[in-house]
């Protein structure tokens, strides 16, 4: 009966420490490979509680062997993972390719090149005629508009442009169509009553006509209650504007019965970076050189 006791009890004991050898490696497992068995960082690859457990049940030399194993190859995936996170972290700086080349030609329905649109405008200028017109400011020859792609006539591959100008001598809106092939003016037209959209040099004209004229006064004024300062050029402003059509308007002043006729601006205004500058009240008769008050 003794020797059965005996041999039971060496039985439990085994198992107990089986179980505490493997609870241990459990542990280890789980932990980070820079935990200590006693809580404090260690190195990676150090004998950790593996160490202290497998020594505890007779197993130390394999168990911190093993340990030291797994934490170095921890460690170094963790190195390699910092590595990716910070070249992901800072990418190197975003270049723009510059622009191709311009050619001196555009083919097909391409936009009007540099070159094309100056040549198409120096020859729409054909004298003497050119001479007689006048610039919004009053200068000799018409003032340019816009110059645009022409329609491409049917089984003619040649590209043409369609230049617009205004005379102001005559308040008349000419469109000319050159063969940019041969150079030659194909057509020419003149219209009257016809007002396109203003070019920025007419509104910079007429922002010059305001500033000049009594009316201007309020103008200056709020610009030097919004800045401190004096208002003596178009410079200091942002602008913007369209022509003024009356038949858009309730009530259109007798000063300006005239406008459709005459091109006729209104302007919106503000200080640059800065507080708006009502001018929607005050339009401009470029071909009379006159600023009126609406409303």
């Amino acid at each position: 009966m003794y020797e059965i006791a005996r041999r039971h009890l060496g039985k439990v004991v085994a198992g107990a420490a089986m179980a505490v050898t493997g609870t241990a490696v459990a542990v280890a497992i789980s932990l980070p490979g820079s935990a200590g068995a006693n809580g404090v960082a260690g190195p990676a690859g150090t004998a950790g509680a593996v160490g202290s457990a497998g020594t505890s049940a007779g197993t130390g030399a394999a168990g911190a062997t093993g340990q030291g194993d797994a934490g170095a190859q921890a460690a170094g995936a963790a190195e390699a993972g910092t590595g990716n996170q910070a070249a992901g972290s800072a990418p190197p700086p975003a270049t723009v390719a510059p622009a191709a080349a311009e050619g001196e030609k555009g083919l097909g329905s391409d936009p009007l090149t540099d070159d094309e649109l100056t040549r198409a405008e120096q020859l729409a200028l054909t004298p003497p005629a050119a001479a007689a017109q006048e610039n919004v400011e009053g200068g000799r020859g018409p003032q340019h508009l816009g110059t645009l792609l022409a329609d491409p006539v049917p089984g003619d591959g040649t590209r043409r442009a369609e230049v617009r100008f205004y005379d102001y001598a005559k308040d008349e809106l000419v469109t000319r169509t050159v063969n940019l092939g041969t150079g030659k003016v194909e057509r020419s037209a003149a219209q009257r009553g016809v007002q396109p959209s203003a070019h920025p040099e007419e509104l910079r004209e007429a922002l010059e006509l305001i500033l000049a004229s009594p009316l201007g006064k309020g103008v200056k004024e709020d610009y030097k209650d919004a800045t401190g300062k004096q208002l003596t050029s178009t410079e200091q402003l942002w602008f913007n504007g369209d022509v003024y059509r009356t038949y858009r308007e309730a009530n259109v002043p007798a000063q300006l019965a005239d406008c459709g006729e005459h091109r006729c601006v209104r302007l919106v205004t503000k200080v640059l970076n800065g507080a708006w500058i009502n001018t929607r009240n005050l339009i401009v008769d470029l071909s009379a050189r006159t600023v009126t008050r609406v409303g």
